[in-house]
Order: C-alpha cells, then sequence, then structure tokens
C-alpha cells in the first residue's frame, strides 16, 4: 500500500448563464461594454484548486448546488477524488460564492482571537466526549464528517480503543505501524494533522481529526468510507 495511507488493508475507493430580462429600448439604451459584461456574465464560473483544497471545502465556500459530489460529477472525478493545486474546476450552474474584498478578509482575520482554532468546552475522556470534540475542531477548520460515520468507522478500525497498533501488515514491516481509533500511520498523521490538536498520534481526538482530514482529502468525507480504507 502506498504512503501516505492508514490502514491495515487494502484501500478502497467510494464510491449558468445569467438570464437578461427587458425591453428592446432598455437594451437600445444600454451603456457600451453591455453586450460585452453580459457575455463575460454568462461564461461557466471555474475555481483553481490551492493546495490543501478537496472537493468538500470547495463545494462548501463556492456554495455548489448538489455539493461535493455535484462539483466532482461535473469535472469528471472520481474516487479517490485527489486534486492538485493549479487545477482547474469548472463550478455546476448555480454556484454563488460571495465576494469578500481584501480589505473585509483582513478585518475579519485580525478580529478572529488566535484561540479560535481551539476548543475550550469540556468533554469527557470516553469514546463519545473525543468524537464530539473532535468534530468541534472540524466543525472550525471546515473538515466534514458525522458523528455516526466517524463512530463506525472507529468501531471497524479499533473497537474504540485508542492504543490499539497493528504491528503484522505491511505498513508496519516498513516500519509505519498502524496506530490509534482510526488506524492512522504516522507519515499520514504527520500530513493531515489538524492545528489546535496533539501531535501524540495516540491522542483520541488528534487520532481521529487527521484521519478525517485525510479521508476529506481522499473519499470527501469519513462519511464515505463504509469499508477498509
Amino acid at each position: 500500500m502506498p504512503i501516505p495511507a492508514f490502514n491495515r488493508r487494502t484501500r478502497l475507493g467510494f464510491a449558468s448563464g445569467a438570464v437578461i430580462a427587458g425591453t428592446f429600448a432598455l437594451t437600445c439604451l444600454a451603456a457600451p461594454g453591455s453586450a460585452a459584461a453580459a457575455t463575460a456574465s454568462s461564461a461557466p464560473a471555474t475555481y483553481t484548486v490551492q493546495s490543501g483544497d478537496y472537493l468538500t471545502k470547495i463545494a462548501q465556500a463556492e456554495h455548489v448546488p448538489g455539493g461535493w459530489q455535484a462539483l466532482a460529477q461535473a469535472n469528471g472525478i472520481v474516487s479517490p477524488y485527489i486534486l492538485q493545486p493549479g487545477q482547474q474546476l469548472a463550478l455546476p450552474g448555480g454556484s454563488t460564492a460571495p465576494k469578500v474584498s481584501s480589505t473585509a478578509t483582513a478585518s475579519k482575520a485580525s478580529a478572529t482571537p488566535a484561540s479560535a482554532t481551539t476548543s475550550t468546552q469540556s468533554y469527557p475522556n470516553n469514546l463519545n466526549g473525543w468524537i464530539n470534540h473532535a468534530l468541534a475542531i472540524m466543525k472550525q477548520h471546515g473538515i466534514p464528517g458525522s458523528y455516526n460515520g466517524i463512530h463506525r468507522n472507529i468501531m471497524r478500525e479499533s473497537s474504540g480503543n485508542p492504543n490499539a497498533i497493528n504491528n503484522w501488515d505491511s505498513n508496519a514491516a516498513a516500519g509505519h505501524p498502524s496506530i490509534g481509533l482510526l488506524q492512522v500511520i504516522q507519515p499520514t498523521f504527520n500530513t493531515y494533522h489538524v492545528a489546535g490538536t496533539s501531535w501524540n498520534i495516540y491522542d483520541p481526538v488528534a487520532n481521529i481529526t487527521a484521519a478525517c482530514n485525510y479521508a476529506a482529502h481522499r473519499y470527501g468525507s469519513i462519511d464515505n468510507v463504509n469499508s477498509a480504507y
């Protein structure tokens, strides 16, 4: 199995133009350049993939009708849904990403406290608490996933044991055993670690968020993982 990956088994995939109304008189009185502007506005909207982007993140930011699935279908992208920086994506008709000025963006950023990426709420030190804590952090970072999706995969991968480790598969033989609740290998954990969580791969919340971040990039969401991945 190529690295990065995280599972002791074989990874499997899972599966506008604007309408301008008006009278002839109004059209004739339009300022020069209006026709060109109308033509430009009817051109299909596109998005340039940036480093760290994944389909769900883009679909949410660009308000794509039908979500990441529609975005993938519109661009012929299939599992494992890998994107490359600089890749041009066609946005399905109806996408309405709000336009925010750089000044407004900077103002918003300066008003966001540095601690915004971490959760200050107290959670019980059990599986239920770990998952809910992870979900709160994932929400702050725009990482998709549901309680049921996370819980289902945890029970299959580790039966809820945060200290679970696989010392016998090919990853282990290569020196990268699968570890923790969602059986993550160290290179994958390092690559998809989520800011505001521990760098200890055995830490339940850090393990969950890193795994869900990986799943978001590769499968669209941890919710789309229903078997060995």
